[in-house]
């Protein structure tokens, strides 16, 4: 894989990712349109990123929170090595191999709009989980916050229904 340095003459692409398949299916979609047909010249240098949250405060709250959060924190750290893992096998298995894979904790909503501005994305992708309208107004959605707070065009992948 590439190192962390971004080459000036080319556009960067940022996929989020994270362990769903909605993100999956948006980095699969994304290397299949913009990158394999153009395998020997691709337009976009790849950034993969994965915001890994912080442990929920609840478990800090209470006897033995201080016991808790190390676990969590493992967890945490465990779930991010994954992802990273499989988004590198993935481009790999699409002979892309010139991607740079980010691991960065926070709330995935700022990690994205701070990696477009970091490596001056022209593009931020992003799985959509497909909610609807009450589970996005309770919920919040990453790719929504996106949408209205990066500063690029955002493309939001959504995997087509299987028809039975």
């Amino acid at each position: 894989m590439a190192s962390n340095t971004v080459e000036n003459s080319k556009q960067v692409m940022v996929v989020a990712m994270d362990e769903s398949d909605h993100s999956t299916y948006a980095l699969e979609w994304t290397l299949s349109h913009f990158f394999i047909p153009y395998a020997s010249n691709p337009v976009f240098k790849l950034v993969v990123v994965h915001a890994k949250p912080p442990p929920p405060a609840m478990a800090l709250v209470g006897p033995g929170g201080a016991k808790v959060l190390p676990i969590l924190e493992a967890d945490l750290q465990k779930i991010a090595m994954r992802v990273a893992e499989k988004a590198k096998k993935i481009c790999a298995s699409k002979q892309v191999n010139d991607v740079v894979v980010e691991l960065v904790a926070g709330d995935a909503r700022n990690v994205l709009c701070e990696t477009v501005e970091k490596h001056k994305a022209s593009i931020l992708v992003s799985g959509s989980h497909g909610y609807g309208a009450i589970k996005r107004a309770v919920l919040g959605s990453v790719s929504d916050y996106c949408a209205h707070h990066a500063h690029c065009t955002v493309m939001i992948v959504k995997r087509p229904k299987i028809k039975n």
